[in-house]
């Protein structure tokens, strides 16, 4: 390794002396409460609008596209009670009675959406027709059908159509991650091992969360975001599942849910092992204890994205180990820039946020892992 590169990974890396800021206890960098204000108000870049807001994540991706620059001018939501809670939190944005008000503003650029998750496909090619561009949260298509359709819409209309993978994008050790990675801090990446364990929260989730027919499977939703993350720091631009499974194994009462998933993937360059599941303890003071694991050549890093159990306080806890040592990595001013770049990218028709190429392989692979799952054996 050359002195030049040494440096600056020992510059990228910034060992922690101390613990993370208190706004990261929950982990979740799309909860509602532990959304960080904006610092300094940014000149709006361009306008963007709502439609369907489902699940709460569309809290952190319309604060994404604020922080980038985005004006919210407005939302269309069915529900009285999501839209007065949106409302409260976003009171400069109006409440339109149909997506029709949006989708025919010529002044509106973008459209984002959490509605729920069979309708995002649909509604993503709605709006690229209507000549905007489209950022949606995971998982943004739901079914093979559905993928062709929206990669014949967007190939036809050349919009943009981004999945809000939020664990990568808006997970300061993750971002961190690819930063060393790219820095050559573990030499080649050989393999990931994903791990996206949820808490159940029976009692709060609404009829469709329970139904595969909506939410498309366990590793269509949650296993989204792990495969997302292969593909980033493998490098991989091609890939196929070796094996996948998934299963209802403790929620009788609920026969469509399912709430364990795991699967192998190879790509052309890396391999990778994901699980995900339903079974977070109440005892965990996090929804989930999130890892990423990065295998190097060299070295490799671990990602304990919520909580370091049993040790430091709050999340984005990354873990570098080389051939010298075992470093903490202090991850709290990292950038998020996924919100900055995708207006970047909406403005000058690039693809810095995310390529387009990338979006379709990684739902491709989560959909083909899904569809060929063997049913898990109930224990």
């Amino acid at each position: 390794m050359t002195n030049q590169r040494r440096n600056f990974i020992k510059s990228a890396i910034g060992v922690s002396a101390g613990i993370l800021t208190a706004h990261q206890l929950s982990g979740n960098p799309f909860s509602p409460l532990t959304l960080p204000l904006m610092k300094k108000k940014q000149a709006p870049r361009i306008r963007f609008s709502v439609i369907g807001i489902n699940h709460g994540h569309i809290y952190g991706q319309v604060n994404s596209v604020v922080r980038g620059g985005g004006e919210l001018v407005a939302f269309h939501a069915k529900e009285d009670d999501l839209a007065a809670e949106f409302a409260k939190r976003f009171p400069q944005a109006k409440r339109v009675q149909s997506e029709a008000e949006i989708l025919e503003d010529n002044s509106i650029q973008l459209v984002v959406s959490a509605i729920v998750p069979n309708e995002r496909a649909p509604l993503g090619v709605r709006v690229m027709e209507h000549g905007k561009d489209y950022m949606v949260d995971k998982p943004g298509i739901t079914s093979l059908p559905q993928l062709a359709a929206v990669r014949k819409v967007q190939k036809k209309t050349g919009r943009i159509y981004s999945i809000c993978y939020s664990e990568r994008f808006e997970n300061k050790a993750t971002v961190k991650a690819g930063e060393l990675v790219r820095a050559g801090a573990i030499g080649k990446v050989v393999q990931t091992i994903g791990l996206g364990p949820h808490r159940m929260n029976l009692q709060t989730r609404p009829e469709w969360f329970f139904d595969k027919k909506y939410f498309g499977g366990i590793l269509c939703d949650i296993a989204s975001h792990q495969f997302d993350q292969f593909l980033y720091f493998t490098g991989s631009t091609s890939g196929k599942i070796l094996a996948s499974q998934a299963g209802n194994v403790h929620y009788p009462q609920h026969p469509a849910f399912e709430d364990f998933g795991d699967a192998m993937v190879q790509g052309n360059r890396g391999s990778g092992y994901i699980r995900v599941d339903w079974f977070t303890p109440d005892g965990l003071k996090s929804w989930g204890d999130g890892r990423l694991t990065i295998l190097g050549t060299d070295g490799y890093i671990e990602i304990r994205k919520n909580i370091d159990i049993a040790g430091r306080d709050g999340g984005n806890h990354l873990f570098l180990v080389d051939h010298k040592d075992t470093k903490h990595v202090d991850c709290d001013d990292v950038d998020l820039s996924y919100g900055r770049k995708l207006v970047d990218d909406i403005l000058n028709r690039t693809e810095t946020a995310m390529t387009q190429d990338h979006c379709f392989l990684a739902t491709e692979l989560t959909l083909v892992a899904q569809k060929n799952a063997v049913k898990t054996a109930i224990i």
